[in-house]
């Protein structure tokens, strides 16, 4: 990367004002950082303050003008994108085009489609994944009763006795301390996604390991939010361990595509394949 005394003025004065802590060290060892060197064009507004703050080690990603996604500000109902996936995931978004991505995050656990998840269908859905029955049952009673009653159909107050999920309510599920990728609606918002590699990911890896996790869980946390901590730890766990990555890096694709659903059918199809072999 060039030094910093290569670069326009503009350039250096902008990294100083927006990140007065940052050596060229920090800059190698964070992607928007390096970014900010390299487009130096945000209109003079600062991301980050002197060390006193958590914000020069969580960097926010900053758009560039010749990114592949447009606009990473605006929410996308239907599609789960970032730079290196700007359409979403092929065939799949076609599928899916009637669901907002929350929705199709939760879609693989209804396999008939009809909106409505049974215990049964999120326990056949693991399975499929070659969890062991224990881990799937855990899986089962966690998801079906702590999403079950916020779904209920308008006008119920009683709780469902079957532990049924209705996914046309799921947004309601949507809890604290997570990444923000989701609105409060179940839309997909490209910058919170990017903003939480850019803050996380050490080393610029293109993804997470157990340690970046960790880092994210302490980071992202809120105030009096005990159910929020438990869900996003179960959440990214459970994606770690489904995928299970050789390298011990979740990478940014399959974290997008776990966001739409996509990547469940694919783990499922995956272990059938391996059990016909």
């Amino acid at each position: 990367m060039p030094s910093l005394a290569s670069q326009p003025q503009e350039a250096t004065n902008l990294l100083r004002t927006a990140a007065p802590d940052a050596t060229n060290n920090d800059i190698q060892q964070n992607q928007s950082a390096k970014n900010r060197i390299n487009h130096p064009k945000t209109n003079g507004i600062n991301t980050s303050l002197p060390s006193r703050s958590p914000t020069p080690q969580r960097q926010l990603y900053i758009p560039h003008p010749d990114d592949a996604l447009l606009d990473p500000g605006t929410a996308r109902v239907n599609l789960a994108v970032f730079n290196e996936t700007p359409n979403g995931t092929p065939s799949w978004r076609e599928k899916h085009a009637h669901q907002t991505v929350l929705q199709q995050h939760c879609s693989y656990w209804d396999p008939d489609a009809d909106g409505i998840i049974w215990p049964l269908d999120i326990y056949r859905g693991c399975a499929a994944w070659g969890w062991h029955p224990l881990l799937c049952l855990l899986v089962t009673i966690i998801i079906a009763g702590s999403m079950s009653y916020p779904t209920l159909p308008a006008g119920r107050y009683l709780p469902d006795l079957w532990f049924r999920i209705y996914l046309n309510n799921i947004h309601k599920c949507k809890h604290g301390s997570d990444s923000n990728t989701y609105d409060q609606e179940g839309r997909f918002r490209p910058q919170q996604f990017e903003d939480f590699f850019a803050k996380y990911d050490a080393g610029s890896k293109r993804g997470v390991d157990l340690y970046d996790l960790a880092r994210a869980h302490k980071g992202q946390r809120l105030l009096c939010d005990p159910f929020g901590w438990t869900a996003s730890m179960l959440e990214w766990l459970a994606l770690y361990l489904l995928i299970w990555p050789k390298d011990g890096i979740l990478s940014k694709d399959d974290c997008r595509a776990s966001y739409d659903g996509s990547i469940y059918q694919r783990k499922a199809d995956e272990f059938a394949a391996k059990r016909i072999r």
